[in-house]
C-alpha cells in the first residue's frame, strides 16, 4: 500500500509551498525533537514574513530564550501578552484594507486567543487550522513519539520506515544534502516537490513570493488561496 509522507519542522504560519506538500501526501511527520534554530536564515520555526508598506517584515512569536541545543518541543512561549498584541497590531495595520480581511482576521484572532506553554503546540494548532481552511488536512505524528534514531538522511529514513512510508515527498531546498541512494536502498521512493510560487494580487507594490500563507489568505480569501495551493501539479 502506497503511503506518501512529508517531514518538516512544525513551522509558524509557513508559506504556500508547505501546504502544497500536504495536498500531495498522506501523512505529516512533525519534526519536533530536533534542535531549535534561531538567528540564522534557517530560523522559520517561530516566525515568517508578511508584506508591509515598507517591504517584507517578520511576524515573530515571543519565546523564552532557550539554552543552546534545546529541541523544538521544549521551547516555551513568552508568558506576557505583548508579543500577541504586537502581532495582531502588525496584521491589522497592514492588512485592514486587504480584500479578505473581514473573512480571515477573525480566524487569526481566534488562533491567538489561547496561548499554550510550548511553541510547538501553538504552531501545530495553527497548521491544523490553516490546513482545514485550505482543505489539505492530513494526519500528523510527532517525531519525538517515534523513538528517532540517527542524523540527517539516516534520521529521515528511520522515521519513514517507522510509519510505513513508501514515498517521501521532500522540498527542493533539501537537494543539497539529500542522498537519494540511501532512500532507494531502504525501498523508499524519493519525490521532489514541484512548486512554483504562484503570483497573486498583493498590496504595496511589486509581487513578493514565499511570504507566510497569511498574505495570500488576506489578499485572496480562503477560496482563492485554496486555488493557489492547487495551481501547481
Amino acid at each position: 500500500m502506497n503511503c506518501t509522507v512529508v517531514i518538516h519542522q512544525p513551522d509558524f504560519a509557513p508559506y504556500l509551498g508547505f501546504f502544497h506538500r500536504f495536498a500531495h501526501a498522506d501523512l505529516f511527520i512533525a519534526l519536533d525533537h530536533v534542535q531549535f534554530v534561531t538567528n540564522t536564515s534557517r530560523s522559520w520555526t517561530h516566525r515568517d514574513k508578511i508584506k508591509t508598506d515598507a517591504g517584507e517584515r517578520w511576524l515573530t512569536l515571543g519565546i523564552k530564550k532557550p539554552p543552546f541545543g534545546t529541541p523544538i518541543n521544549k521551547v516555551e512561549l513568552a508568558t506576557d501578552s505583548l508579543w500577541v498584541e504586537g502581532n495582531l497590531a502588525l496584521l491589522r495595520q497592514n492588512y485592514r484594507k486587504a480584500p479578505a480581511y473581514a473573512e480571515v482576521m477573525p480566524v487569526v484572532e481566534d488562533l491567538y486567543r489561547t496561548i499554550p506553554v510550548r511553541m510547538a503546540d501553538f504552531n501545530l494548532r495553527w497548521l491544523e487550522e490553516l490546513a482545514d481552511l485550505l482543505d489539505v488536512r492530513i494526519p500528523y505524528v510527532l517525531s519525538s513519539t517515534l523513538k528517532p534514531q540517527g542524523q540527517k538522511n539516516e534520521l529521515l529514513i528511520d522515521l519513514l520506515q517507522k510509519v510505513g512510508a513508501s514515498h517521501y515527498l521532500s522540498g527542493n531546498g533539501a537537494r543539497a544534502y539529500t542522498e537519494p541512494k540511501k532512500f532507494a536502498a531502504a525501498n523508499i521512493e524519493l519525490i521532489w516537490q514541484s512548486f512554483v510560487p504562484p503570483i497573486y494580487p498583493q498590496q504595496f507594490g511589486p509581487f513578493m513570493p514565499n511570504l507566510s500563507v497569511l498574505d495570500a489568505l488576506f489578499n485572496c480569501g480562503v477560496a482563492g488561496t485554496r486555488a493557489l495551493v492547487r495551481s501547481n501539479p
